[in-house]
């Protein structure tokens, strides 16, 4: 890799250029012992509080790891204001409870109404909490700062919106391949007068039309999150060093391709687990008995009900195996001006293992060991990380702290975000 280059993806260039480069793998130094009677006082406050004690229960939880994270030998900060935790936390209750209200008394126009100003102002919330998160930021006496513009978070949001025409497009075009498919919405709006119309009939083209917007709304979604890593990465700040990106829209698509691949394998996988031992549990009961009514009826309601458990439980193997690939792929892509990058070794294969026995021990103990979970995954993922520093930790970070914005520039960012999601 070319130290030197000075791409656009890369930053401005950093205001110092030392030589020598010194490697500090990151640390973890809590436990779960010590996060379950954190995790176990928020549990119950929020309970007793009615979800009130949110708010103070995630400050407390980003506190702990943060304070047991280290990174060249240095915790983490976390450091923001529980005022605007509790204004954030109420902004958005005070959504929900409006949405809920006007969706169970049947006021479409309100709840349409809410649902395209949370789909417009969804940009401006995500941007909030990222300032309001990396403000809260601090590692040395340095302070992190998100410095993306409104409108660069407005034009990264773009696959919102075209997720919106596409599931337009599908439906106007339902409409001029199945004319019937009208007809019957007409009926549906006329059900209270007895109006009674068959329904449309499926054809193909309809079949190709649905599934080409199955696929370009799964091709928006990995596009958003593409376009919000780049711009969160992009425009993060220390001092005034910023962020370093090299991954390419592709990267994110093949990390979902493997992810669908592993998603399908553990599905045939469990049905065909399923299908064996239904299929046992049947011949034992032929073999047993000649009245097979009940039991029967018993075998094919359990095999339902632990099919659809065990299907559930199949996209956890998956959802690991894409949270640890793109873990891999941003930690080794990404880096701090021309001044520090980072280096993952991190394997899927481990985390899988070590997700899956987590969930199972959790079902276990009906959720105490989750605090325990937590911490293991979050020790195996930042472990796997090594900070690469050039010139010495010591040297950067003072030539960082000289070049930090003074108090004014703290100020007027404090004031730029509040907490406003989880």
């Amino acid at each position: 890799m070319n130290e030197n280059n000075t791409g656009g993806s890369a930053g401005p260039m950093s205001t110092f250029m030392p030589q020598n480069i010194d490697a500090h793998p990151l640390e973890f130094t809590g436990s779960g012992g010590e996060y379950f009677r954190v995790w176990i006082v928020n549990v119950l406050l929020s309970i007793v509080t009615l979800g009130i004690y949110t708010p103070w229960a995630r400050r407390r939880t980003a506190q702990y790891f943060y304070s047991h994270t280290l990174v060249a030998g240095s915790p983490l900060e976390f450091t923001a204001q529980q005022r605007k935790m509790v204004m954030g936390f109420i902004l958005l209750t005070l959504i929900t409870i409006a949405y809920n209200i006007a969706a169970n008394t049947g006021q479409d126009t309100a709840v349409a109404v809410l649902l395209l100003t949370g789909a417009v102002l969804s940009p401006l919330i995500w941007g909030s909490a990222m300032r309001f998160r990396l403000g809260a930021t601090r590692w040395r006496g340095l302070r992190l700062q998100f410095t993306a513009t409104w409108k660069e978070v407005y034009v990264a949001s773009w696959p919102m919106f075209a997720l919106a025409l596409v599931w337009f497009g599908v439906f106007f075009g339902l409409q001029m391949l199945s004319p019937e498919l009208a007809q019957a919405m007409e009926a549906v709006e006329e059900a209270e007068e007895g109006a009674k119309r068959a329904l449309p009939s499926f054809t193909p083209a309809m079949g190709g039309l649905l599934a080409l917007g199955l696929v370009l709304t799964v091709l928006c979604f990995i596009r958003l999150e593409y376009n919000y890593k780049s711009l969160l990465v992009l425009h993060a700040q220390v001092g005034a060093e910023r962020g370093r990106w090299k991954p390419v829209y592709m990267d994110f698509v093949k990390v979902w391709l493997a992810t669908v691949a592993v998603f399908i394998l553990c599905v045939v996988l469990i049905a065909a687990l399923i299908g064996v031992l239904a299929g046992s549990s049947i011949a034992l009961l032929a073999a047993t008995t000649d009245k097979l009514g009940f039991w029967m009826f018993v075998v094919i309601a359990v095999a339902i009900i632990g099919g659809m458990l065990l299907l559930f439980l199949a996209s956890a193997p998956a959802r690991a195996y894409r949270e640890a690939r793109m873990f891999q792929l941003l930690w080794n892509n990404t880096g701090v001006s021309h001044v520090a990058r980072f280096k993952c070794h991190l394997k899927s294969g481990r985390y899988v293992g070590l997700r899956i026995k987590n969930m199972l021990l959790t079902l276990f103990t009906l959720g105490l060991y989750r605090p325990f979970a937590r911490v293991s995954e979050y020790r195996m993922k930042l472990e796997s990380v090594t900070l690469h520093v050039k010139g010495g930790v010591e040297q950067v970070a003072g030539a960082m702290v000289r070049q930090q914005q003074g108090g004014l520039g703290d100020a007027l960012a404090d004031a730029a975000g509040l907490d406003l999601i989880g």
